[in-house]
């Protein structure tokens, strides 16, 4: 009889793993064909995410022309396109693959989990439109204007930008941005899960601020105002994370 039993935990089990083997498959195929398929419609609509792109670079005075960046092979127009239109699809796909994984997982998870993940989830969309809006329309401009001022540049110089290179520096710089603001929510997650506690959040407060820096000056061209413009407001999400925790009694010590 007790053989019996073991035989029939062992088939449940073996049957439990085949049914989840066969959803994570599916959940790779269906990331895998939303990926592609992102790809392939921003590889069509390539024109206006370019567009977008270089828009940052229109006040700037090209080389006795109009145009501002310039190839250096003819490999180059293509393997752009090719590559901004998969990290353009990455970035559409993005919801779809997201959507996939948390249906994954969701059956695993109790009820306060779930909650927390579903607020995590609207706070950190909030903060990647912010991260958005506050690279491409506040700190680049003011970067690209700081650098090709007239303090750098002589009258008798002008600027040659590669093509490639700086469309898809302003993709990466924008993405990074977006990720960086995406620290406050693992901060508040770690916390509500109890994984960190707050108090050793404001003990090691000092070297998160010495990091934060740190990472903003390899993020951003080397000049300490656009290092500052990521620097302070990463900090204060850092604060606002630890002040709402202790708001809500996450992260207390356990006993």
């Amino acid at each position: 009889m007790i053989l019996m039993s073991e035989k029939t935990i062992d088939i449940n089990s073996t049957m439990a793993f085949k049914a989840h083997f066969k959803v994570l498959k599916r959940t790779l195929m269906v990331s895998l064909i939303s990926l592609t398929c992102g790809s392939i419609v921003c590889f069509i609509f390539f024109e206006p995410i370019v567009e977008f792109l270089y828009t940052p670079f229109l006040g700037i005075e090209g080389n006795g022309t109009n145009d501002t960046l310039f190839i250096n092979n003819i490999f180059e127009g293509f393997l752009t396109k090719l590559k901004i239109s998969i990290l353009s699809g990455f970035t559409l796909s993005f919801p779809i693959i997201l959507f996939k994984i948390l249906q994954f997982i969701f059956p695993a998870l109790g009820k306060k989990e779930k909650k927390v993940i579903l607020y995590t989830l609207l706070v950190s969309a909030v903060l990647v439109l912010v991260g958005f809006y506050y690279s491409y329309y506040m700190i680049l401009p003011l970067t690209i204007e700081f650098f090709t001022s007239v303090g750098f540049l002589p009258d008798n110089v002008g600027i040659l930008l590669n093509y490639q290179n700086n469309i898809i520096y302003i993709f990466k710089f924008i993405f990074m941005i977006m990720v960086t603001f995406q620290f406050p929510v693992l901060m508040e997650m770690l916390m509500v899960t109890n994984i960190i506690e707050r108090s050793t959040l404001i003990g090691l407060s000092r070297f998160i601020i010495v990091g934060v820096f740190l990472l903003s000056a390899l993020i951003t061209p080397p000049d300490f105002i656009s290092q500052c413009m990521i620097a302070f407001p990463m900090v204060f999400l850092y604060f606002l994370a630890i002040f709402i925790a202790k708001v809500f009694r996450f992260g207390e010590k356990r006993e």
